[in-house]
């Protein structure tokens, strides 16, 4: 499957002469690599209440049922590779002079892919804290149902559940870097999820030339300069050999 990314050549000039990219994931992008995406059938949320599973009441409830579903999910984290997708943003990474990224997914394939600059807005499925809020983490989590920290309190994995806040401090330089990009590049991103949902605004309204890849319309598609219909994994590697800024070959990719 080729997909020929057709932009306006004035547009693309643009972006060929763009310094400064901010980059804004979701689960799209790690869909293509076996990561289920949470809505939708075979969603991770099909079958389950988010609030039972994602939730700091939901752990109170039952921690060992949070903990099983977890496990589950790093089971799957861990057997996926990042796509073609991901290492072309390797590449971007490599080519311009200023790049970050802002992720909304918890399973690290952009650090696995090798990007260096990244957001993880809500946090890592692979790492665990306390519960009570400590410094301090337990040597073993996978030795018990609930595992726990030397101060006697759960660990719980180090995620944003429903109502938790985003970390100010990587929220405040996504902010910045949407704020003072050229470009900012919105990727498999469904743009309801706020506060993550407004950086591609707020790029918007500093002046950024925005480009949304998805496989389907989203609210964010109005008011961007492109919206390219696609797999990430098809359609980045296509975009950035267009643009002139993809090392070629993609490592392991065959494109």
């Amino acid at each position: 499957m080729k997909y020929e990314p057709g932009l306006p050549e004035p547009l693309a000039a643009r972006l060929r002469a763009a310094r400064r990219w901010f980059v804004l994931t979701g689960a799209g992008i790690s869909a293509e690599s076996g990561v289920p995406t949470f809505r939708g059938a075979g969603g991770l949320w099909e079958g389950f209440r988010p609030e039972e599973l994602a939730s700091a009441d939901g752990f109170r409830r039952d921690p060992a049922r949070v903990w099983r579903w977890y496990r589950w999910r790093r089971g799957i984290v861990a057997r996926a590779e990042p796509n073609a997708g991901h290492r072309a943003l390797v590449s971007l990474e490599r080519q311009v002079e200023h790049f970050s990224l802002a992720t909304q997914n918890v399973d690290g394939l952009h650090e696995r892919a090798g990007n260096c600059n990244v957001l993880a807005l809500h946090g890592s499925i692979m790492r665990a804290r306390c519960f009570a809020g400590c410094l301090a983490a337990a040597q073993d989590e996978e030795a018990q149902p609930v595992p726990r920290c030397i101060c006697g309190s759960p660990l719980r994995p180090d995620v944003v559940w429903f109502g938790e806040t985003l970390p100010g401090e990587l929220l405040e330089q996504a902010t910045v870097e949407a704020g003072h990009c050229e470009v900012c590049l919105v990727v498999g991103t469904s743009a309801f999820v706020h506060p993550a949902a407004g950086l591609p605004i707020a790029a918007r309204l500093a002046g950024a030339i925005l480009v949304e890849v998805n496989l389907e319309e989203t609210p964010l598609s109005p008011v961007c300069d492109a919206v390219l219909h696609g797999p990430a994994a098809i359609v980045l590697p296509d975009l950035l050999r267009c643009l002139g800024l993809l090392r070629e070959p993609l490592p392991g990719s065959g494109v």
